[in-house]
């Protein structure tokens, strides 16, 4: 019985470590994820104490474009090896409309755009383009008031919004209680697809917190 628990405890060990790696050859992979952060949560949890433009009222960002992530059927790379060059400060500049923040632009080129195959200026029109072929739900770009709901109706709201989008191919991520990100599944020609296991794990929370745009 000891030898059969401590096979299956390896064995789970081993799919854990498989589930991610880094400095991978670039453009290996077998489809994107793209993820939506709701900014109110951000800056409540993290952006507000940092000062982060991105939480300046003037902005009155909704769902903004947290990363486009190259992922494996089950796992994902990072920091992958690639020979273009890094991408500069203009490329990383030009996102902040739709990221928050040329900061975040920057992260997500060297954890994730590495691994895309493909040149900066490249992978941020890229990502650009997967952002806005989703619509974002108006109840949510036009949200005035801390609402708390089970995190199933923010999933509904976007399958209604996006013709071809089913309960397979999204995923709402919850943190501390509230709503996070939302995440979608793309082809790599960036149709929606079904999500791996591993990404499909909705939240079940069915009071989480979206605070209000500011």
């Amino acid at each position: 019985m000891h030898r059969i628990l401590a096979l299956a405890l390896s064995a789970s060990l081993l799919a854990a470590g498989a589930a991610q790696g880094e400095g991978e050859p670039a453009g290996r992979f077998d489809y994107y994820v793209l993820s939506l952060g709701w900014s109110p949560s951000y800056c409540a949890t993290e952006g507000d104490a940092r000062k982060d433009d991105q939480c300046d009222p003037r902005h009155e960002y909704a769902f903004t474009l947290h990363g486009l992530w190259p992922q494996f059927e089950s796992g994902w790379p990072s920091y992958c090896r690639t020979s273009v060059r890094p991408a500069s400060r203009s490329e990383t500049g030009a996102m902040t409309d739709v990221m928050g923040s040329a900061g975040l632009a920057w992260h997500e080129w060297k954890k994730h755009g590495t691994c895309a195959g493909m040149a900066a200026r490249d992978y941020f029109d890229l990502s650009r383009e997967a952002y806005e072929k989703v619509s974002i739900p108006d109840v949510f770009l036009n949200l005035r008031k801390d609402v708390k709901l089970p995190a199933r109706v923010v999933e509904d709201a976007f399958i209604e919004a996006n013709p071809g989008l089913d309960p397979t191919m999204v995923t709402v991520v919850c943190a501390a209680g509230r709503i996070d990100e939302v995440r979608i599944c793309m082809t790599r020609d960036l149709a929606f697809r079904s999500c791996g296991l591993d990404v499909a794990r909705d939240c079940r929370a069915a009071d989480a917190l979206m605070e209000a745009i500011r």
